[in-house]
Formats: structure tokens, sequence, C-alpha cells
């Protein structure tokens, strides 16, 4: 009897928040506060990028579904639908997958000259620089639609127009940087590659060893204010064809050029490939794909001051630079070529399935078959679903950092299932 009460005290205290909390999450949560690392700086900013969206709902304990069922679809307008018909249409026309891959390990020289001549590259440069200023649902159309023929075309496509140069000069850059880089971005003349990624600490920004010296040397034939970089980047898409490198590094000013501060932070400076000290390195063929990916390194490198991203006033901001551009571009990258890939691998299973016969009976007749398609087919029906959604919010002008996160990881991992 007496345990019976005792249990019974023990729930009743429980159920009641003040108790609970001072006699049980209080304990847990000093225990995991101990247990847990600090958080990082780099990691602090990476949470705070970005904004919420109908998702921050889910948090409230009582979602507003009707708010998530009244979003509008998103839409095409008349100039993009017309893309899509015209150019992208011919582009996937002229994509042979077999050859690209196994081949020639490249896209067709045509293939190149078509995309630079109708501005794949530049999808998200405003008109006045000379690019498409397509919206976000758009852009994630035309990666997926080509995806359904090449990924390494789509990768080509899908890399200029995210993470990388163009986006953050539209963010952060001077007039004079915009003015000068946006133009040659949207029609090709100037191939961007984004370097950030290392050897050793991979895409952890705040363990990377490429550093970044201030220090007044000879430039074009003046005595200037610049950096002294040293770096060695890996895995860098579009790295062995790129004309101009966006590079991440860290910045230090012990001659204190700039102020008191040493460790001025990460910082992102356009570098063009051609400039002393710049090497590119030989191709990686990461699972045999064969878009463009390789490594490059500086040693060396004295560049001014102005090719930091909008110059002196933005220095040690490329962490939280990097941090807020990304909450749209994976949000249509990965996802856009997911779908697409998801698509193809279901209308070709599904078309084998009706022609392949066993037993005079079409493969697909058969349970077992029927089952796998149909995962296949919702699989791919629920990411397109996702996809769709996020694009509706990022045209609405929301930077959702959590959600793109979620389906940047969840339809790259619905793909390989599917696959």
């Amino acid at each position: 009897m007496y345990r019976s009460y005792l249990k019974l005290i023990r729930f009743v205290a429980l159920r009641l928040t003040p108790i609970r909390r001072k006699l049980l999450t209080r304990v847990m949560f000093n225990i995991m506060r101990k247990a847990m690392p600090a958080m990082s700086q780099t990691e602090r900013e990476a949470l705070e990028a970005g904004d919420t969206w109908w998702d921050a709902e889910l948090f409230t304990g009582n979602p507003d579904w009707k708010k998530l069922q009244d979003q509008p679809a998103p839409r095409l307008t008349d100039e993009e639908q017309a893309f899509i018909d015209g150019p992208v249409e011919t582009l996937c026309a002229m994509l042979d997958d077999w050859d690209i891959t196994y081949k020639r390990r490249d896209l067709p020289v045509e293939v190149w000259d078509f995309i630079k001549q109708n501005k794949f590259c530049g999808i998200i440069i405003p008109k006045h620089y000379g690019g498409l200023e397509f919206g976000e649902f758009a852009h994630s159309e035309i990666v997926m639609k080509i995806a359904s023929r090449s990924t390494s075309a789509a990768v080509t496509v899908m890399v200029p127009n995210s993470l990388g140069p163009a986006k953050l000069l539209l963010a952060y850059g001077s007039e004079q940087q915009k003015d000068h880089y946006l133009p040659r971005l949207a029609t090709g003349t100037e191939i961007p590659a984004f370097a950030l990624t290392g050897p050793d600490a991979g895409s952890d920004a705040g363990a990377m060893p490429d550093t970044g010296i201030l220090c007044y040397a000879e430039f074009a034939g003046k005595n200037q204010l610049g950096i002294r970089l040293n770096w060695e980047k890996r895995y860098i898409t579009l790295g062995p064809v790129a004309t101009v490198l966006g590079l991440a590094f860290k910045l230090y000013d012990p001659e204190h050029l700039l102020g008191d501060n040493e460790q001025l932070g990460i910082t992102v400076a356009l570098i063009p490939t051609d400039t002393a000290g710049v090497s590119i390195g030989k191709r990686h063929f990461p699972l045999d794909s064969a878009f463009q990916n390789g490594p490059n390194w500086g040693k060396d490198v004295f560049i001014p001051i102005d090719w930091v991203i909008g110059g002196v006033d933005q220095v040690g901001q490329g962490w939280k630079m990097l941090m807020q551009c990304l909450a749209t571009g994976r949000a249509i990258s990965l996802p856009a070529l997911s779908v697409g890939a998801g698509k193809f691998v279901c209308r070709n299973s599904g078309g084998y399935s009706r022609v392949r016969k066993q037993f005079n009976l079409p493969i697909g007749a058969f349970e077992g078959i029927e089952e796998v398609l149909a995962r296949m087919a919702g699989t791919t029906y629920l990411m397109d679903a996702a996809r769709q959604i996020t694009c509706a919010a990022l045209d609405d002008g929301y930077k959702p950092s959590v959600i793109s996160a979620i389906i940047k990881y969840q339809l790259t991992e619905g793909m390989r299932r599917i696959v």
C-alpha cells in the first residue's frame, strides 16, 4: 500500500509543471549541458540565419493547418514558361547522358555554348545586369527538367545560380563589383566556382586552415592594402573550368592595419583564376559523374582589399553572408535535382515493368514489383510536393533556413531510396 501511495505522489508531482521543472527538467538540463560541447560562433550564426515560415506553427503545439492550405500554389510567368518550353526543351534534346558520362566525361562544346548563349548561368541575375531574373519556382523547374535528362548538365546549370559569386554579389557586393561581374556571369563569360570545402575540414568553415594576412604590397604598379592568401580546397564544382573563384578564408590583421582586432574572421573574396599564385588541380570524378569538379590552391597570392565581396565593410562577415544566402540556395538546387531524378527513375522503371514479361505477364502485374513501384511513385510525389510548397515560400520572400535544410536532406535521401 505504501509503495502504491508513493507511486501516486510521484505521478501527481511530475504532472505539476513547477515541480517537474525543479525536480526533473532542470537536473536533466544541467547534466546534458555539461555533456554537450559549447556552441561555436559559426554554429550560432548558422542557427540564426534566415527566418521562419509556416514551420513556426509546428512549435506552437497547435499549428494552423488552414494557413498552410491557403498558401497559393507556385506559378510560372508566361516568360518563364516560354523559356522552359523553348531553350530548356532544346537543351534537353541536346543531352545524351551516356555520351556525356562514359565517353566525353564532359558536356559537348555545343552544349556549353548553348548554356552560355541562353543565359542558363544567369537565372537569378536581374535583367538590368543581363540576366533572366526568374523566380525561385522557375529556377527549380528548370533544374528539375534538366536533371531528368542529365545530372551532370543539371549540376552545371545549378551551381552558378546557387550559393556562389552571383548570389553573394547580389546581396553584399559593391556597386562596382556588381557592374563588373554580374553581366559577365549572366552570359557565361565568367564561369564561377565557390571554394569553401577543404581536404580536412570539409565545409566546416570554422575549422578550415586557409588564411589571409592583411598587408601592403605592390599590385598593378601601386603599393596597396591587400591580403596575402594561402589555401587548399577540394571537391569544388566547376573549379577546373572556373575563371573566378569565390574564396572563403580566415582573415588576420597582425599589424593592426584595420583596427585593434587581429582575428577578423571568415571572409569571402572574388579571385580571378589567372591571378599569380593560383593553381587549378586535376579533376575529380565523384561517382563517375561528368560535371566539372576538382581541387585548387593558392600560394602567397596577393589580392587588393577591394576584391573582398562588399569591400572592406564586409571583412570578417563571410560566414554570416554564406549562411544568409544558403537558406535559399539549398532549398532549390539539390531538391530540384532529386525530384528530377526521381521522376526519371519512375518513368523508366514503370515503362520497363510494362514491356518486360515473365510467365506471359508484364512484371508490373506482380505484387512484389507493384509494391516497389508504388513506393517509388509515392515518394516522388511527396518530394515534389515538398519542393513546390518550399518554392512558394521562397517566392513570397521568406528564407526558411530550417525547412531548406530539411528538404535538402530528405529529398536527396528520398532520391537515394528511389534509385
